[in-house]
């Protein structure tokens, strides 16, 4: 589904694949965030997927012209993971509704895994 808005210009269209990979780019911004996990269904093993791979680890469904956004994400270790979460809803929530005019009805955050980051 495509995210529509009218103007008195005629109309927007944005992709869903768009509205993915800007939700993932916005989340993986927030501090303590190592990536964003992509969820192998058969096997329920968490992949990190690199961050031109972003969208893949968001699913977004658009009702009635609103957004429910769900982040599968794996934050750092030693990291508050509720601050984390908290940081990443309010994030993709500016960014999404800022900058694409649409209106966001749900945000979950799923947290898939923890890793330590390496310190190079």
């Amino acid at each position: 589904m495509k995210g529509k808005m009218s103007t008195n210009m005629g109309s927007i269209v944005i992709d869903r694949d768009v509205l993915a990979k800007y939700a993932g780019t916005a989340a993986m911004e927030c501090i303590g965030i190592v990536g964003m996990a992509s969820v192998n269904v058969k096997d329920g093993v968490a992949r990190l997927l690199k961050k031109e791979n972003a969208g893949r680890g968001v699913n977004l469904y658009v009702v009635n012209n609103k957004l429910k956004i769900e982040l599968h994400i794996i934050v750092a270790y030693g990291v508050s993971i509720r601050a984390v979460a908290q940081n990443v809803l309010e994030n993709v929530r500016y960014k999404i509704e800022e900058f694409t005019g649409l209106e966001i009805e749900t945000i979950n955050v799923i947290v898939e895994g923890v890793r330590i980051m390496d310190e190079d």
